[in-house]
């Protein structure tokens, strides 16, 4: 059974439209990510899902229970905001058991579980303490234990991480995959951020402008873009205007800056009917060598190296190439990085490019 289906949902704002109609099926279990740029629908999807708003048209439901007349408190959702809201006046054992105590739940069996959730995220040495003594890590775990330990059918999280620096973000977002996976909750993660998306996501929901441009595992949506904004969005791209061509019965595009490309059939049959068709390249896939490398069996092409951006083990280049500019993601080699000016060779594969098409 389904953990949570929306069902052609709809929010406007006056003549605005900020989610457009919306189709969801999401399984029980899993950890789903709303990604995509701010104002592109994400958080307002899930504030009708938590009953923050109200859908202009459509059907949300929770198991098999539709919910849009359901108020927010009768709905069994764990919610964790942006700034944590915790009660600045009681202690993190009173904030966690808030809303057990709402619930009527006897005071044994809250202690009892106020305590399990604190150890469930690792805490309980903290019970007496208040928010004011606590790290920003620290609440937004306070913030987490609250919202499960009301054991909800779905933990629903607005960018929960996004007030804390990089390095405590990154331990985190590994700490919050190990609690959903040990508890087996349906999550929605709302992130403006690729990397978390990508790193906890089991299900990926990638937004626009108030509609979903792609749904699906991680790997398949980053490996295999289906419109020219998810290429752009995740990742680094080399997005490369294109047209569809053939050469000794192969067939692929041809674009300005490296010529003709042979692609598979897949990628083929994702420009039938397009008036638009993009040759998609991710950083990454592409290799600069040494202008005299010895040749291999991959599409070469003589760049010039115009900026190097130097970001620890990685070194990002900024490559001409037939008059088009390029994005290369490389491993720092042991003779050092490339030098800005130098003529080099880039290498790449066709079967690593991505077709893209797109109506006018």
């Amino acid at each position: 059974m389904s953990a949570v289906k929306l069902e052609n949902i709809v929010k406007k704002f006056g003549d605005f439209t900020a989610v457009h109609p919306m189709s969801l099926d999401l399984p029980e279990g899993s950890f789903v990510t709303f990604l995509g740029p701010s104002g592109c629908g994400k958080t307002t999807t899930l504030r009708m899902i938590a009953g923050l708003l109200d859908p202009t048209d459509g059907g949300i439901y929770v198991g098999d229970r539709q919910i849009n007349d359901v108020p927010i408190h009768k709905r069994n959702l764990g919610i964790v905001f942006q700034n944590y809201a915790l009660f600045p006046h009681k202690t993190v054992a009173d904030n966690v058991a808030f809303g057990l105590k709402h619930r009527n739940v006897p005071k044994e069996e809250r202690e009892r579980r106020v305590r399990e959730a604190l150890e469930l995220v690792q805490l309980p040495h903290l019970a007496n303490s208040y928010p004011k003594q606590l790290s920003g890590g620290q609440q937004q775990r306070i913030a987490l234990a609250r919202a499960i330990v009301v054991e909800p059918d779905v933990l629903l999280l607005d960018e929960p991480l996004s007030a804390l620096d990089a390095n405590l973000r990154e331990d985190m977002r590994v700490e919050l995959k190990r609690i959903q996976e040990q508890i087996g909750i349906t999550t929605i993660f709302v992130t403006h951020d690729q990397s978390e998306a990508l790193a906890m996501s089991d299900i990926l929901v990638v937004m626009s402008n108030g509609r979903v441009e792609q749904v699906g595992d991680p790997k398949d949506i980053y490996t295999n873009p289906q419109s020219r904004f998810v290429a752009d969005f995740l990742g680094t791209s080399n997005i490369l205007e294109a047209t569809v061509a053939e050469e000794n019965g192969v067939a692929g595009v041809k674009t300005d800056a490296v010529g003709f490309v042979p692609l598979s059939s897949a990628q083929m049959d994702k420009l039938v009917g397009a008036a638009n068709s993009y040759l998609v390249m991710r950083a990454e896939k592409i290799e600069l060598l040494a202008a005299d490398a010895p040749a291999d069996d991959r599409l070469t092409f003589t760049g010039k190296v115009e900026a190097v951006d130097y970001q620890g083990q990685l070194v990002r280049y900024f490559v001409e190439v037939n008059g088009e500019k390029f994005q290369v993601l490389n491993m720092l080699g042991t003779d050092g990085a490339m030098k800005e000016g130098q003529t080099v060779s880039v290498r790449f594969k066709s079967e690593d490019c991505v077709a893209v098409g797109e109506d006018a």
